[in-house]
């Protein structure tokens, strides 16, 4: 009983847990932005492509 009482104050006192939950919190974040950028981005050069591809065959 003494050994688990003293793995669960390890435990308790250990905070590489919860840093790794935050940095793990963190990481979804970033990644979230990242595809939203991608996307964003993408639609707008391909918007662009269109207008560009439009203007050109329109001088043609």
């Amino acid at each position: 009983m003494r050994k688990f009482m003293t793995m669960a104050g390890q435990f308790r006192d250990d905070e590489n847990g919860a840093a790794m939950v935050e940095y793990t919190v963190l990481l979804g974040i970033i990644t979230v932005a990242v595809i939203a950028t991608v996307v964003l981005v993408g639609a707008w050069v391909s918007g662009q492509w269109t207008t560009l591809n439009t203007t050109l065959t329109a001088a043609a």
